[in-house]
Order: structure tokens, then sequence, then C-alpha cells
């Protein structure tokens, strides 16, 4: 026996609050918003190939379906997870079938296509060249890397936001409408449900639902935040941990140590901890900022970076975490260069494009008679033996190349005496060409 209240509907809230028409669409009004390009697109009466790109919960099925109730098509759906080639081939059929006994068109709408692989979507475009079917696909997952570029190139990508806390609001007066006429939800209840929702929309109408159910079974007539806190387990914020959520996050947070705020720094360091990020992938991109951004500005940086690293090693979460955190406050104060590795990357870019070139013959070595005999290292001069341990004047690069000067010290930081060793050390060399 059931041991919830029984009700004649069984439907889903989030399924009986989709949207029959555009005008009740919450959220995306980017798009949907008088002179945007879907509202534009769906006037115009004309279906078009689409992929529709966003994280979970945000009315990609919704807009997949109101399109097809816009251009009176035939509608067909197909999950990327369950259906194969075979599939495409019984929708392709149904699509055919449509067009010669109704004269109606058919919209192919592929949930999750970034799961398709390369042969399930080339097996789709010959019916999307032709015109049998418009496709509308639906991905979390950035179309740029997960989608054929020749099907991405015959569909216009349109991005879907998160719902923003006004339109979670909007729906839950929905929700109320439809749920909870004899139940009072306050207003901190609100926040911390728009909180667990994090911005997707299905999401907080199932924790409606939820939380409604057991305000039933408890014959609650106000939902208090402690009354959630007791029904509804804990829930962690969006986190994708191999997706464009995870790299934007990283990319935030890289960014922020570059741009020096310790404060936007730890905001993304804490929000990949508390989303399931690996703290070891953390510790080792916090080394590579050290090297990267830091540079030889402050080398001690590196070390503090690696030391963070090795203590994470050691402890673990959560302990370990806290070394982390202070190696990226560090990093964000720290004075910044990447001259380092500007210098690296075009010696590199150099190399790999110059022809192979011969090693001077003063600086070879020379172990054997023969190779004495023959000139090896023979004009080298020891740098230590000369004044300030440096041989003015003496060429070190091969034969036909220029100083590059690929390395410029900064201004900022250790690269200052660098950068004031280097001039000197130039000035001596001007001084022996004279």
């Amino acid at each position: 026996m059931s041991l919830l209240p029984m009700t004649e509907n069984f439907t889903p809230l989030a399924e009986a609050l989709r949207p029959k028409s555009i005008g009740e669409l919450v959220g995306q009004t980017h798009l949907f918003g008088e002179g945007k390009p879907l509202a534009l697109a769906f006037q115009s009466g004309k279906p078009h190939s689409m992929i529709l790109w966003g994280p979970p919960g945000v009315g990609k099925t919704t807009i997949a379906r109101l399109a097809a109730t816009t251009f009176d098509c035939e509608f067909i759906p197909l999950s990327a997870v369950l259906a194969g080639v075979k599939e495409i081939r019984q929708a392709v059929e149904m699509a055919e079938n449509n067009l010669q006994q109704f004269n109606r068109h058919t919209i192919l709408f592929v949930d999750e296509i970034h799961r398709f692989n390369k042969a399930q979507q080339d097996a789709l475009l010959p019916f999307v060249e032709s015109g049998l079917v418009s496709f509308i696909g639906a991905t979390t997952e950035n179309p740029s890397f997960e989608v054929n570029s020749a099907l991405l190139s015959r569909s216009q990508v349109y991005v879907l936001q998160s719902l923003r806390e006004s339109e979670l609001l909007e729906l839950l007066h929905k929700a109320k409408e439809h749920l909870f006429q004899d139940i009072e939800i306050d207003a901190a209840a609100q926040q911390a449900l728009i909180y667990l929702a994090d911005g997707d929309g299905r999401r907080f109408l199932n924790l409606l639902e939820q939380v409604h159910q057991a305000a039933q079974l408890s014959k609650a007539q106000v939902i208090t935040e402690d009354f959630l806190n007791n029904c509804l387990g804990s829930s962690q914020r969006r986190f994708d941990k191999a997706g464009d959520y995870f790299y934007d996050q990283i990319s935030a947070l890289h960014k922020s140590v570059r741009g020096s705020n310790p404060d936007a720094a730890l905001y993304w360091f804490c929000r990949m901890i508390d989303g399931g990020a690996d703290a070891k992938y953390l510790a080792r991109r916090i080394v590579r900022m050290a090297w990267e951004d830091i540079g030889l500005a402050d080398p001690r940086a590196m070390q503090l970076a690696n030391d963070a690293a090795t203590t994470y090693e050691r402890l673990g979460s959560p302990e370990g975490e806290l070394a982390l955190a202070e190696a990226l406050i560090y990093l964000a104060a720290a004075p910044k260069s990447n001259a380092a590795y500007k210098a690296y990357n075009q010696a590199k870019a150099f190399v790999a494009a110059d022809k192979t070139r011969d090693v001077p013959v003063h600086l070879r070595n020379a172990p054997t008679k023969l190779m004495k005999e023959l000139g090896h290292g023979k004009e080298y001069r020891y740098a230590h033996d000369e004044p300030h341990a440096y041989a003015a004047g003496e060429t070190y690069l091969p034969e036909g190349i220029a100083d590059p000067h690929w390395y410029q010290a900064t201004d900022r930081g250790l690269e200052i005496k660098i950068r004031e060793k280097m001039a000197f050390l130039k000035s001596l060399d001007d001084a022996k060409k004279k």
C-alpha cells in the first residue's frame, strides 16, 4: 500500500506545468523577447534545424515541443541515451509516412544529442539536408566539441540560460495555483528552495512536489526552512566534472589568480570543491598557475604551490584543502610575469619551424684527441675566468641566428633585478664590440 495520499492525477508537476504556448514559457527572454532570435523564428512560420544548448531544466524539450505546435508539424522525440541508428531509421520512415499520407512536415527532436557517436549523427544528415525533417537537438555540452561539424553547419545554435530567481518565483506562483492552495511557503523556505534548485526549473518543480507530499503526510500548514531541512536531503549545486561548467569554473579560477584577486580565487576554488571537483586536479592547476603567471617575478610561488600540492597528498580532504587555499591567496597576491612562459613558447615555435643547425665549433664537446684536433671547443671562453663571470661579446646561438630576445624580464618582483642584470651584461657586450 502506498504511504502517499491517493490522487486522481499522477502526472509529475513539471509535466503538468509544461507550457502549452510561447506566452507561458518562463525564462529565455534573450531568445523569446520581442525582436529576439527565436521569437522571430517562431513568427516566421518556417521551421529550421537548431541545436538548443544549455544547462538541465531550462526548457530545451519544451521549446522543441512548442516548435512542433507553432509550426503545425508532427513531433518525433528520440533520446540519444537509448536510441541508435535503427531508431533513427524508424523515425525517418515515420517522417516519410507523415509527408506522403498526411502532407505534414516532421520535427525530429534528439535529446542529449552529444551522446550520439559520429556514425549516428551522420545518419541524420541526408534527411536534414533533403528537408524531410527539421532537426532539433538538445545538449548540455558544448556543441562545438560534441556535434559533428557537418550537422552543426546545418543547424542554428541557440544558447539557453539558467533560470533567474525572479523566474523561479514565477514558477513557484504557477505551482501554488496547482498544488499549494492550502499550504503556505514562508519567505525563508522560498529562498532555500531557489538556492537548492540552482537555476534548474525542473529540479525546482520536483523539489516543490516533494515538499508538498511531505507537507500532506505531516499535515503541515506552513512550510518553513526547518521543515525543508527535515524532508529534503542535501543537494549540491550544479557541477559537471567533465563538461563546460567544469572548465568554465577552472578558467574563472585561473583568471582570478592572474587578475590578482584573492577573494575571487577563493570563491571559485570553494565552488569547485563544494561541487565535488577532484582537489588533486585543482592542486595540479595551482602549480601550473605558479609557473605560467607568476614565473620568475617570484620563484617562491612555485615552491609554495608544490608544497601545497604535497601537503594535500599527505592530508587529503578536508584538511589539505587549506594548503591549496593558502597557495591560491599567495599566487593571487604575488607579482605577475609571463615573460618566461612567453619566451618558452616563442623558442619552441621557432625551433619547430627552423632547419637543423650545427652547434658552433667553440661550444662543442671535445673528450677525445681527434675532436680537439678538429678544433672542438678551441676558442671557448670560460665565463668564470672573465670579469663579472661573463664572457662579454661571446656567441652561444648557431650561426645565422641573431639574438631573438625571447625572454624580456618585466619590471615586477624579482624580475626587476633580472632586468637590471641583463641590461648590465648587454652594456658589457656593447663595449666589447667597440
